[in-house]
């Protein structure tokens, strides 16, 4: 095998590859060979078909197996020798053969950067911690006994509706003297003053009693759900039939019983747990965030092209797919905008993503971080409660889908790298509250884009793609 290198700029290299005549002739009498002992033609016994006809029958299909496996060999083979960190799958294409000739090939590769890893330990972080307050508990399970609450008839017959108490009743809707889809009810138990209907609509029962009926006259809200009812007048002819007081429900054992628990005392200790995890992950999220933004910010080099192109084809796939199907949620400000000023803008978060990308895996390739199975165990753990009563489902599809375990690879190396990263840099705790984390997360998220078109060598950043961003940031 002849390799001489035709291009080395930056990060890509060209190679020309020349495998000799007598080594595909002497792989192909090697192949046929191997066929000869099992193939089964008439008039031969197996093992005895002559060369020849073997050749005939089957040279053509052999060729082709041969060439494929030498070309994979040879371009393999030139990637170790010449000591290379392909970044994505070499371009390979054929430039000349004829059979009893030279095969000759070209092979493109680009390389994975080289570059230098800042130092973590001079990375600093605010982490900003919540700790569950009992005030918080409280507000969840009185949350919990409003969810829980009863009614019973009201005790006196002359009882008009007020707010806060439950209306039976039956309703039919009409626009324009149509009745429409879904704008009818019987017994309805709707509590006055709850918001469940169009504004205006419980107002206009209040002092009514059961028995009485009357129209009650609305309008759509322009954001409503139903297109052929936005910003539409509307009237409902109703019927008071019962009109019920709310009964509070105890905070108790037994209303912990009906919500799964034992007692009241283990209710609030899961009411803590689940907060205290609900915290957990919002912090999380925002030092995470801010420690990508350092290792962005301290780590300049030179990106695949490949990779950089497969991002922002992957984003705008993502895009054009949200264009289709919901509209609605497409930026106004990114409506007026040409393709082409979106793909610009969409290459500057691909670069982040794919620079990240390279930095978190070059921390884990030098200090040899790596997923064990134990990893992988929990994270399918994780997984399955998510999906309460149908945990074995859930193990029963990883197990028989290696590719969805594949799946959980990238995610959790990234968590894993991280919280290396994290164990030795600055990190320290502000205690805040579980609004003052929310508002500061929300911030970001808003000031996101002003960031990027501040960035050096980077365009504005959308916020459409910030789900994508995050799978990368987070």
């Amino acid at each position: 095998m002849q390799v001489t290198e035709t291009k080395a700029e930056g990060l890509n290299r060209e190679y020309s590859v020349v495998v000799a005549a007598a080594d595909i002739e002497e792989k192909v009498t090697t192949r046929l060979g191997e066929i000869s002992k099992t193939i089964k033609i008439p008039g031969f016994r197996p093992g005895k078909v002559p060369a020849k006809i073997l050749r005939q029958k089957y040279g053509q299909s052999v060729m082709g197996e041969v060439l494929e496996g030498a070309v994979n060999e040879a371009s393999s083979k030139t990637i170790e020798d010449n000591e290379l960190r392909p970044a994505a799958q070499p371009k390979i294409e054929i430039t000349k053969f004829e059979e009893g000739t030279d095969l000759e090939f070209t092979m493109a590769v680009e390389l994975f950067p080289e570059f230098d890893l800042m130092d973590f330990k001079k990375v600093s972080l605010e982490r900003l911690v919540v700790p569950v307050k009992d005030e918080e508990i409280d507000e969840t399970l009185q949350r919990i006994a409003d969810s829980n609450k009863s009614s019973e008839p009201a005790k006196s017959k002359a009882k008009k509706v007020a707010k806060g108490n439950i209306a039976v009743i039956d309703f039919v809707g009409s626009v324009d003297g149509e009745e429409f889809e879904g704008g009818k009810g019987e017994n309805y138990n709707l509590e006055i003053g709850s918001g469940t209907f169009i504004p205006g609509f419980e107002d206009q029962l209040i002092g009514m009693k059961a028995g009485e009926e009357k129209d009650v006259e609305v309008k759509f809200p322009d954001d409503y759900g139903a297109e052929n009812l936005k910003g539409k007048d509307a009237v409902f002819k109703c019927t008071v039939n019962e009109i019920r007081t709310v009964v509070p429900a105890e905070l108790d054992d037994e209303l912990a019983k009906k919500v799964g628990m034992e007692t009241l005392d283990a209710l609030k200790d899961a009411i803590r747990e689940e907060r205290s995890k609900e915290f957990d992950q919002m912090t999380r999220q925002h030092v995470k965030k801010h420690l990508l933004d350092a290792l962005d910010e301290a780590h300049s080099f030179e990106l695949p092209q490949t990779l950089v192109d497969g991002e922002v084809n992957q984003i705008w796939s993502q895009y054009e797919e949200t264009r289709k199907n919901n509209p609605d949620a497409i930026d106004a400000e990114d409506k007026d905008k040409s393709d082409d000023e979106l793909k610009t803008e969409y290459a500057s978060i691909a670069e982040r993503r794919v620079r990240l990308g390279l930095v978190l895996a070059e921390v884990g390739r030098v200090n040899e971080i790596e997923l064990n199975q134990e990893d992988l165990n929990q994270a399918i753990m994780q997984e399955a409660t998510r999906y309460p009563g149908q945990e074995q489902a859930v193990f029963e599809y990883f197990k028989n889908n290696p590719q969805a375990i594949e799946s959980l690879r990238a995610p959790l190396f990234e968590e894993k790298v991280v919280d290396f990263i994290l164990e030795l840099a600055d990190v320290t705790d502000k205690e805040v509250s579980a609004d003052d984390l929310l508002n500061s997360l929300n911030d970001e998220e808003e000031e996101k884009p002003k960031k990027k078109a501040a960035a050096k060598k980077k365009a504005p950043a959308k916020k459409k793609a910030a789900a994508k961003e995050e799978e990368a940031s987070e």
